[in-house]
């Protein structure tokens, strides 16, 4: 447990398997420092799943708590199996007086103050609509064995309340993008996330007759928890995030021209994967003073920075 910290705190995760993810990692807590405003400051949980190969006590300094994390074996074999107890691990710890855990991917930069992240009283969650369809359903499609299940195991028989995908505009059922989102840990979802998670992972008959597709096994996860907020929330409490979020700044060149961004300082946060943001090497999009100069000074690294 973490002390002496003032009421409606909000504080971010994430987790690191990887010494290329731990250098990705330095990089979005240091854009968060750099760009993140109100919230720049806030305290910040690392998470290590393998720590013999990506050590980050050196961490530490920049105001980082980091943690190690022994992920249950039937979990970690699986797709996003520690992300999703590293969520439920933030969850357990954190105090009454947090109201915003933000999750981040590792590869993901913060490059203005994301202030819609962090919850009001009257908010539960923040989420952002997925890219793409990919193992979503149509908002006038019927459940398919899939997303029945996936129902059934968050608790009900359908849901409705459709969210529009990023890349092709189009109607789906609730499905949420999970580079970054930010849950009240005091309502307890990342707990029933991982519950729900484990419970499917485990069920072999779903896993062999249902969730035997390579992507729904990958998006399973992000399936579960986009079923358990719409479950477990109002609408109301509910909010969606704008394209500015969750930018993704790796499917660049597949973004629709009318919704593709024309300068990376017009984005607040920005999903990397794998691809530059190094100035030097960009040419897919404008980057302006001051943040063309602070990726500049930023030590390339690995895949983190090749195109």
């Amino acid at each position: 447990m973490m002390h002496n910290e003032p009421a409606d705190q909000t504080a971010f995760l994430t987790l690191v398997g990887s010494i290329r993810e731990r250098d990705a990692a330095r990089l979005l807590i240091d854009s968060i420092r750099s760009f993140g405003g109100a919230l720049g400051q806030s305290p910040f949980w690392l998470f290590e799943g393998n720590p013999q190969e990506a050590p980050c006590n050196r961490l530490e300094g920049l105001g980082v708590r980091v943690l190690p994390l022994a992920v249950p074996d039937q979990v970690a074999r699986y797709y996003y199996g520690a992300k999703v107890y590293a969520c439920a691990r933030a969850e357990d710890l954190a105090t009454s007086v947090i109201r915003s855990l933000i999750w981040l991917a590792p590869e993901f930069l913060i490059v203005n103050p994301s202030l819609l992240l962090d919850l009001a009283p009257s908010i539960d969650a923040a989420v952002r609509p997925v890219h793409s369809e990919n193992v979503g359903l149509l908002a006038a499609e019927p459940l398919d064995d899939f997303w029945k299940q996936i129902y059934e195991t968050a608790g009900t028989n359908d849901v409705h309340s459709p969210v529009e995908s990023f890349l092709d505009a189009l109607r789906i059922r609730p499905y949420f993008n999970t580079h970054a989102f930010t849950l009240d840990p005091q309502k307890g979802i990342c707990r029933r996330w991982f519950d729900c998670f484990e419970s499917l992972v485990c069920d072999r008959g779903f896993q062999l007759r249902v969730c035997s597709d390579q992507s729904q096994q990958i998006f399973l996860h992000q399936a579960i928890l986009s079923a358990i907020i719409v479950t477990m929330l109002a609408p109301h409490r509910i909010r969606t995030l704008p394209p500015a979020y969750n930018y993704p700044y790796n499917l660049h060149p597949s973004v629709p021209l009318d919704r593709r961004a024309l300068v990376l300082n017009d984005l607040v946060t920005v999903a990397c994967d794998e691809r530059s943001l190094d100035p030097r090497v960009v040419n897919d999009i404008d980057i302006r003073e001051p943040l063309r100069s602070w990726l500049s000074t930023r030590t390339p690294t690995d895949a983190l920075w090749e195109h």
